[in-house]
């Protein structure tokens, strides 16, 4: 019987249903992210398998497999892991999050809110056969897409299904005809083509600022930008200063800070995004809904199942098979 710790309160809403999907009987228990509540530093010390989304350096010592139940792994110190201790992420949101994009963008060619509200007040603006309510269609505008991962991938088959023309900027070749390929070293060259441009990347060292400047200067003036990767990835002072002069527009799901348990509410960054009529703002729900939630439960499940067999691990980034 293994020891399995769910490490902190985003992580413990994946332990509902993970014991029904295990193939033996293990230890389960639930921790606060500070680990300091009674037996909480103790069970995280002892644990086989530590479910969590962040660790900095202090607590693990017997663990064999840290699983993240998340794509990202910025906040993780693969270091400070007991030495043997493998790491592995799990996706399942590709799905929950191409339905955020294609809602969002949608919502700027089909304004159903308005013309709800206006047609209660008798207005009749939006009517076939007016001459001021005509729409534009998602299906007239270009998307680049950064990332050719499972985020970019589900994107891409649905924006080309409602006849968007599609550009992905990936670092290696994409094999795919319906789609222009660029580099990721050619994001400007891509920039000025588009009339959305979409992060999906992860954080790490060579993305951390890839989208700056020279990137934004070269959109056309009207274009969108999103992120549902990671806040950081597009430069927080370029973004900001690209959006404050109503130019360009933006739809921003990812961030430059979070709620703590310091500042459980904060502004999501130093600049008044928040103040822009040409922004719209999301708190990082992009990707988390019930199905989410699910997929990713039966990755821990699969992983702690593998891990009891010998058998080798799904999604590693760190240890041996």
């Amino acid at each position: 019987m293994m020891k399995i710790v769910f490490y902190g309160a985003n992580a413990s809403t994946f332990e509902p249903g993970l014991s029904e999907q295990l193939h033996m009987p293990h230890e389960i228990t639930v921790i606060s992210d500070a680990a300091e509540g009674p037996g909480e530093a103790d069970a995280l010390a002892a644990a086989d398998v530590v479910v969590g989304v962040q660790y900095q350096g202090t607590g693990i010592r017997n663990a064999r497999l840290f699983q993240l139940p998340a794509a990202g792994y910025d906040k993780v110190d693969m270091d400070a892991l007991p030495a043997g201790c493998a790491v592995c992420n799990a996706f399942g949101h590709e799905n929950a999050i191409a339905e955020y994009v294609m809602t969002a963008l949608l919502s700027r060619h089909v304004p159903l809110a308005d013309a709800d509200a206006r047609l209660r007040r008798g207005d009749w603006h939006y009517w076939a056969g007016g001459p001021n309510g005509l729409r534009t269609e998602m299906g007239q505008q270009s998307i680049g897409i950064i990332g050719h991962g499972h985020i970019g991938k589900a994107v891409k088959d649905r924006a080309l299904a409602f006849g968007m023309k599609v550009h992905v900027a990936n670092r290696s070749p994409i094999e795919d005809a319906r789609v222009t390929t660029h580099g990721l070293d050619a994001l400007d060259e891509m920039a000025g083509e588009v009339d959305v441009l979409l992060n999906t990347l992860p954080l790490t060292d060579s993305t951390t600022g890839m989208i700056s400047v020279a990137e934004l200067a070269a959109l056309r003036d009207g274009a969108v930008v999103m992120n549902v990767g990671r806040g950081p990835v597009i430069d927080e002072d370029a973004l900001f200063a690209a959006l404050e002069d109503g130019r360009l527009n933006a739809i921003l799901d990812t961030w430059y800070v979070y709620p703590s348990q310091d500042d459980p509410n904060p502004q999501p960054s130093k600049h008044p995004f928040h103040d822009l009529p040409n922004v719209t703002i999301t708190p990082h729900m992009s990707g988390w809904t019930t199905g989410t939630i699910a997929r990713r439960t039966a990755t821990v499940a699969e992983n702690v199942n593998r891990l009891d067999r010998g058998d080798d691990l799904i999604n590693l980034l760190k240890g041996a098979r």
